[in-house]
């Protein structure tokens, strides 16, 4: 199934500047529940939350410091700083209210799952696990893949990888609307907590590649393409050199709308 076009969007991560162009797809098809739905490429939010344009590994490495290390929004900082990321202290402490938004306990809020989930009626969700460079803790994130919204996250020591379970199962019961389908890279913590708190769901697993660095995907980088419609790293303010481009979805992304499309709502 070809893309129906390409977003293109510059995502900062700890390892420079990364052009990233996702494939989305729409749904064309008469009397389908997702017609006219724009599907982006599910690995996108592997990298980067939605409306964001630092990394996911950028605020991973935030939290850690500042929860586990202990470290000063000025100290965080500057250990950015050294690493040469292009990043201002308000922004910092702007990605640190987000990652404890991620974390919160209100983030299970059902008016809010429902206020996500209730219009498209269904769930794809995309497990993921990132390791941070500080501490010693995961950060499991939990996304729709239909919505492209995080539905919760949780940062537990891998030693305790186990309470995956427990807390994939608290989410599952607060949702008020099916998971229809499951989408990870079949992490043994992901694979377990999926058997025991979604045993009847079809579980899609994308190519393994281990704990997933944000920064360095497994993928081959693409020559970067000049477009006029792709801002460049100096058009957003980036003084870091944009020295890697990688497309997103060619293979997975046609799962998705199947998951999503051929789902019908038992009758009452």
């Amino acid at each position: 199934m070809p893309a129906d076009y390409r977003a293109r969007r510059n995502v900062v991560t700890l390892n420079g500047v990364v052009a990233l162009k996702v494939q989305v797809r729409v749904c064309h098809r008469e009397g389908c529940p997702l017609r006219q739905k724009a599907i982006r490429a599910e690995e996108e939010g592997l990298w980067v939350l939605p409306e964001h344009e630092f990394g996911l590994d950028v605020i991973a490495l935030i939290g850690a410091l500042r929860h586990q290390e202990k470290r000063s929004v000025p100290a965080i900082h500057a250990a950015l700083r050294a690493r040469d990321v292009p990043i201002s202290a308000r922004s910092v402490s702007n990605l640190l209210e987000r990652y404890d938004a991620l974390l919160s306990p209100r983030s299970l809020d059902p008016a809010r799952l429902q206020a996500v989930t209730r219009r498209l009626g269904r769930v794809v969700l995309a497990l993921s696990g990132l390791v941070p460079e500080a501490g010693d803790a995961v950060l499991w994130v939990a996304r729709d893949c239909l919505s492209s919204e995080v539905l919760a996250a949780w940062s537990l020591p891998e030693p305790r990888a186990g309470a995956l379970v427990e807390h994939l199962q608290t989410l599952v019961r607060a949702l008020d609307v099916p998971v229809v389908g499951v989408v990870s890279d079949g992490q043994a913590p992901i694979v377990r907590a999926v058997a025991e708190a979604l045993p009847d769901v079809p579980h899609q697993l994308r190519p393994s590649h281990g704990r997933f660095d944000a920064a360095c995907p497994p993928a081959t980088p693409e020559p970067l393409e000049a477009s006029s419609n792709a801002p460049t790293a100096l058009e957003r303010g980036v003084c870091a050199p944009l020295g890697m481009a990688f497309t997103l979805g060619r293979d997975l992304l046609p799962e998705l709308l199947e998951f999503g499309a051929t789902w019908a709502a038992p009758g009452p």
